[in-house]
């Protein structure tokens, strides 16, 4: 059996079920089934929830485990039964560009709520780009065209689901087949008919100005969308000149666009970020954007054939 160290040098047996494992790397939690588990390191960190390195020990393949202390959330109980019935439903999403969710938990004893996800090959899309600094414009075509896809499938969704929180530290990537999916589905806010949301959560700098309002639709995550191209084109986080929340907040809310946007010599891309942008009435949809003529050379998938077998 696979052993671990203690504080004071004692060995003690890891929680690795299996004799034969003398080298491998310990599991240190293991889910209730017994099928995934828990390596000790991060994949990354977020104000509530932790995500680590496991594996679907059924599948024979790496996943991500997230974690989320629910004491973060102990005054308002009826937030943990939302983010559970949540999560829940996000396990009912099956698309080739959202991230999916294999199983959810929640842990009495530790007061945490556990999942696990698919994962990336490359991390996000945030610390890929600064990685890869020599990308062409049809590669970059390619990336929006894929959030796109995967947000046309949550906003035509039955019940429709606005993520509210897409940024490019929201989106994975595949690097070695060109493949992004959006992910983070934490904060999403699953909506009836009406298609409207009330609460104000998201990245402030991706936020668009109706969502200060708290009176919004799925058009947030558009809005959303064009910052994310705007990062990905500039290699700037958007209103990056703003040293405070508040600055940002006073400038979204009064139609100030962020300077990154001067950065753009490329007219093209510069009007489809315009439109993106756009007055949430005038904002086209996911399915709108997916016909522009901007995609015109970018065929429906070149890599199609990679994810169909």
């Amino acid at each position: 059996m696979a052993h671990t160290g203690t504080s004071d040098g004692s060995e003690m047996p890891s929680m690795n079920p299996d004799p034969s494992d003398r080298d491998s790397e310990p599991f240190v939690e293991i889910d209730p089934t017994g099928r995934y588990g828990r390596y000790r390191e991060l994949l990354g960190s977020g104000a509530v929830k932790k995500v680590y390195r496991a594996f679907d020990q059924e599948e024979g393949i790496e996943v991500a485990w997230n974690q989320v202390k629910l004491r973060n959330f102990n005054d308002d109980p009826t937030m943990i039964d939302r983010l559970y019935s949540e999560v829940r439903l996000l396990r009912t999403l099956t698309n080739k560009n959202i991230i999916a969710l294999y199983n959810v938990w929640r842990d009495e004893e530790k007061n945490t709520l556990n999942f696990i996800t698919e994962v990336c090959t490359s991390g996000n899309l945030r610390e890929y780009r600064k990685k890869h600094r020599h990308v062409s414009k049809k590669a970059l075509k390619k990336w929006s065209k894929q959030i796109l896809k995967g947000l046309d499938y949550l906003h035509t969704h039955e019940p429709c689901v606005i993520h509210r929180d897409l940024n490019c530290s929201n989106v994975f990537v595949n690097g070695n087949v060109g493949q992004v999916k959006i992910g983070d589905l934490g904060l999403a806010a699953i909506v009836g008919k009406s298609h409207l949301a009330h609460s104000v959560l998201g990245t402030p700098e991706f936020m668009a100005p109706e969502l200060y309002d708290e009176d919004y639709t799925e058009m947030v995550d558009i809005y959303s969308f064009g910052m994310c191209i705007l990062e990905m084109v500039t290699l700037e986080i958007p209103y990056s000149e703003c040293d405070s929340v508040a600055k940002i907040y006073k400038k979204v809310s009064s139609g100030v666009r962020p300077q990154a946007l001067s950065k753009i010599k490329d007219p093209e891309v510069l009007a489809f970020i315009e439109k993106c942008l756009a007055q949430p009435r005038a904002r086209p949809s996911a399915a709108d954007l997916l016909k522009d003529p901007f995609f015109d050379e970018i065929d429906d998938d070149e890599n199609e054939d990679l994810f169909s077998s």
